[in-house]
């Protein structure tokens, strides 16, 4: 798999991947909401037999918190420094998920984090 900045694109499998961005519509938003970019954090075995994946909903609004991981502007295609809003973990329906990958998976030590912050949110660390 390319790491970020190699300048290309992995073939793109029939099913969201683990660590990847998609834009996605959040449920329960009102209708003239924005989408927004999501991360996918349910495994790959889950979000290629389910109807629906785990995702951490991402922001521009960078505020620190213990349950938030910043993401630079690049990091699994990303335009902007996001934060991901792990204590916002959700499961959407395939159908929510309007487009993407946005790029390649973010990388394994910035998985590592959300995993953490996602362990913080549901009172594990």
């Amino acid at each position: 798999m390319p790491r970020p900045g190699s300048g290309t694109k992995p073939e793109t499998p029939s099913y969201p991947r683990r660590g990847e961005i998609y834009l996605v519509r959040l449920p329960g938003d009102p209708a003239d909401r924005k989408a927004r970019p999501a991360l996918v954090v349910s495994l790959d075995v889950r979000n290629r037999l389910a109807h629906d994946v785990i995702v951490v909903p991402l922001s521009t609004t960078l505020r620190p918190s213990p349950t938030h991981v910043e993401l630079p502007a690049g990091e699994g295609g990303l335009d902007h420094t996001s934060m991901a809003k792990c204590e916002q973990i959700t499961t959407l329906d395939k159908s929510f998920l309007l487009r993407g990958p946005f790029a390649w998976t973010i990388s394994p030590p910035k998985m590592q984090e959300v995993e953490k912050a996602i362990q913080r949110a549901i009172g594990i660390l």
